[in-house]
């Protein structure tokens, strides 16, 4: 019979267990950078809730303005899992790219929320093409402001009447026009709260959250379109361009806005009254 093991020996084949116990759990470097990276991640998203609760909370009733970029894609995907009450509009310029639309559906499919869609006046769109032609916004940058404040701009104003909270996907890693975007601000233009929860996140971030919660997006982002608006206004980028680089390409890059966020010159933006259907 064999001995027990006496007081201050170890048993047999012990030593050889807690080194592999202690192998399995050992820190490298690649694990210690997996878990900074999670842990980041899950601060940016925590803090990006924070932002929309808060806005769903004090500033009631409170909107996400979609053009279902990818960044409206996090917001929508947190908006939706979470349960939180914030409505979701687009804005349907009557030039989008049939990719976005069908992300639209899809959204619908998936996540069963309403999407508001809001539509130019019909009526500004004819005279504006029967004066200038269908594709005027090639022209000059006036003709392309003007395109965008019926087809976008005038929306929006409409879509927002009532709201207390205007939340977008702005990131200030997007472009040059962007730098300065806060995570919370008034709009004065149509005087209230904007909410901007990505502001400080990098595209990396972005898209870390998209394949790490299987998000849907649009497909045109496969094909090298950053950044997505109107059909004719957009193309792929080159590798190394800004962001933006693909909108609206043969203006400069400080002015790559459509007036959403930035009013453009010249171009009045005139907030309609809406009356509740009866």
């Amino acid at each position: 019979m064999s001995a027990a093991p006496t007081q201050g020996t170890r048993p047999p084949g012990g030593g050889a267990a807690r080194s592999a116990d202690r192998g399995n759990h050992a820190s490298t470097p690649r694990a210690d950078n997996l878990r900074a990276a999670n842990a980041a991640a899950a601060a940016r998203v925590a803090a990006a809730l924070t932002v929309l609760r808060r806005a769903a909370a004090e500033q009631a009733p409170a909107a996400l303005a979609s053009s279902f970029g990818a960044e409206d894609m996090v917001l929508i995907d947190l908006i939706a899992k979470n349960a939180l009450p914030i409505g979701v509009f687009t804005l349907d310029t009557g030039r989008l790219p049939e990719e976005t639309h069908a992300l639209i559906d899809r959204v619908r499919s998936v996540y069963r929320i309403d999407v508001d869609v809001r539509f130019p006046e019909a009526t500004a769109v004819e005279r504006f093409v029967g004066a200038n032609g269908v594709n005027a916004f090639y022209e000059s940058a006036a003709l392309r402001e003007q395109c965008c404040a019926i087809r976008k701009t005038q929306p929006l104003a409409r879509a927002l009447a009532g709201k207390g909270a205007w939340i977008t996907g702005l990131r200030r890693e997007q472009s040059v026009t962007r730098r300065e975007v806060a995570v919370e601000e008034f709009d004065m233009t149509h005087g209230l709260a904007k909410f901007n929860p990505l502001a400080d996140w990098t595209r990396d971030d972005v898209w870390a959250y998209l394949r790490a919660h299987h998000v849907p997006y649009n497909a045109l982002h496969d094909r090298g379109y950053a950044s997505i608006g109107c059909a004719p206004c957009t193309r792929a980028i080159e590798p190394g361009e800004d962001e933006r680089a693909g909108r609206w390409w043969w203006e400069s890059a400080d002015r790559k806005e459509c007036g959403l966020h930035r009013r453009p010159v010249s171009v009045p933006v005139v907030q309609a009254s809406v009356s509740n259907p009866a």
